[in-house]
């Protein structure tokens, strides 16, 4: 462990030294990346050049623990940096997120030549590690075993000018078999309402309009404050924010998903039509394995009331296939559900075992065959499905949200790229008039395919936005300071639409 003299780092601004956050993970990873490039940019460092690829004189790993090939991950990109710190004096490599809380010590062991390990409850603590680093020239270890301050309270560079991401909480309850994330990011909790609204109102300030409650269970939110209808009036709240134009949250649990959550959906213009649910099995029997507290039954339920009150909304959700234990007549169950539920879109996995929960050590693993056999059964279902219901979209006229970044082809097709209210993503005919990420434009849908739809006919209406002219001075800002000190444009784009997660943390 280091010593207790925290001295502020500073980095010699007539010469700043370049950092990089390399991030894997769910969106609780991204959003803790966004702050320690804030602290790293406080702290003087500055942004490297987008695809630097570890040639930086920081470089920061923020690490998921989900999957079972996570350390191996990990090592293999440490051991690529090595010989890259030896010819670069004064290179600093840290780790930091769950698996650096779950390791500790080990990492140090095994790759002697990083700088810093911290974990996720002391993210905030990184320049200062990093000086002492440097100062008594040894590796330093710190590990907060609880949250020492909601992360929310640091500095955060944002990806996006015009969409940003906002945490409720951070922790879970639940005691899934497949997730160690409990297990790291300790018992949930959940930030001051008042805080939350006023870091809100802040963004949309600065031209944000767009934002994504965040939280490993996000809809427990209320648990730790002792009011179980929290998070329906917090989207309420969110409703009368002027200025915020769309409001998303990620990732609820059916268990807490209540009939007042469904009506502030339902009654808050602002909160978009889209939920994102994992269901993970639609067996009862591997449910129970999972020690997931509702079964299939319940689960459709919650659609039904959903698409009952916003018969838009569009439904995604994440599946695990090949639990331990999983039967063929369990896999139908799943493939029955599907059918049932008709999402557009879900995010499907096989099992991996996670070091250091119960499933991994469960009776009944699947060989690895048979899980790839139904897996493939399984997208080719959702993939029909997915293909079906954005046909139904054809016809319709909606109001996208202009995102940079996320249309591959655009320049070759000479089309812009935006995300409708239920968050499917539209590649549009570029307009004569000037659009830029974060305004508004209003199409007519012409084809769909699983993914995507299109939209080939000129545009109905642009829109410019606060959100507009956010990406504008930004994106200015951002050439200035590569004109000042030579470092490529750093990515700017909307937050990833939507959350690949299990259990309330990602599989990568």
């Amino acid at each position: 462990m280091t010593s207790s003299s925290d001295r502020s780092q500073a980095v010699d601004v007539a010469d700043p030294k370049t950092y990089e956050v390399l991030t894997y993970g769910c969106q609780m990873n991204v959003h803790d990346s966004e702050r320690l490039s804030g602290l790293l940019e406080n702290a003087g460092y500055v942004r490297a050049p987008e695809g630097s690829d570890g040639d930086a004189d920081v470089v920061v790993f923020n690490t998921c623990a989900v999957r079972e090939n996570a350390d191996n991950r990990l090592y293999g990109n440490l051991g690529r940096l090595a010989p890259r710190k030896v010819s670069r004096p004064g290179m600093q490599i840290a780790v930091g997120g769950c698996l650096a809380q779950k390791d500790r010590d080990t990492i140090v062991k095994k790759a002697p030549w990083v700088d810093v390990v911290f974990g996720t409850h002391n993210i905030g603590k990184l320049p200062v590690l990093l000086e002492r680093a440097r100062v008594q020239e040894e590796a330093q270890v710190e590990i907060a075993e609880s949250l020492e301050a909601f992360p929310s309270t640091l500095p955060t560079r944002r990806e996006s000018a015009y969409a940003a991401w906002v945490s409720i909480s951070v922790g879970c309850n639940n005691t899934c078999t497949f997730c160690i994330v409990p297990a790291l990011r300790g018992k949930e909790k959940d930030r001051r309402t008042g805080d939350i609204l006023a870091e809100i109102e802040a963004l949309v300030g600065e031209g944000v309009s767009e934002i994504t409650l965040l939280g490993q269970n996000v809809n427990a939110y209320g648990s730790d404050i002792g009011d179980r209808e929290a998070f329906s009036k917090l989207l309420r709240a969110c409703g009368s924010i002027e200025g915020l134009e769309r409001v998303r949250f990620t990732s609820p649990h059916p268990r807490d998903f209540t009939d007042d959550v469904i009506a502030a959906m339902a009654e808050t213009p602002n909160v978009m039509p889209q939920l994102h649910m994992p269901m993970q099995s639609g067996s009862d029997t591997v449910l129970k394995a999972m020690r997931r507290s509702y079964r299939q039954e319940r689960y459709l339920g919650i659609i039904e009331k959903v698409r009952a009150a916003i018969p838009d909304a569009a439904i995604t959700t994440d599946i695990i296939v090949g639990f331990p234990g999983e039967t063929e007549e369990d896999f139908e169950q799943t493939m029955h559900a599907v059918r049932e539920a008709r999402f557009s879109a879900a995010f499907t996995f096989q099992y991996s075992k996670r070091p250091g929960t119960p499933a991994a050590t469960m009776d009944g693993q699947i060989p690895k065959e048979v899980v790839q056999a139904r897996y493939e059964r399984l997208v080719a279902l959702q993939e029909e499905i997915s293909w079906e219901e954005n046909k139904k979209q054809v016809g319709r006229t909606l109001d996208l949200m202009v995102a940079e970044g996320e249309g591959r082809k655009d320049g070759s097709t000479h089309r812009l790229s935006g995300r409708a209210p239920d968050n499917r993503l539209v590649h549009f005919t570029k307009p004569d008039q000037e659009v830029r990420p974060g305004d508004m434009v209003t199409v007519e849908i012409t084809y769909a395919a699983p993914h995507h739809l299109l939209a080939e006919g000129a545009v109905l209406n642009v829109r410019p936005t606060r959100a507009g002219d956010a990406w504008e001075r930004r994106t200015k800002e951002t050439q200035d300071k590569q004109q000042g000190v030579l470092l490529g444009l750093p990515k700017v784009g909307v937050p990833e639409p939507l959350p690949a997660v299990t259990g309330g943390c990602a599989i990568d």
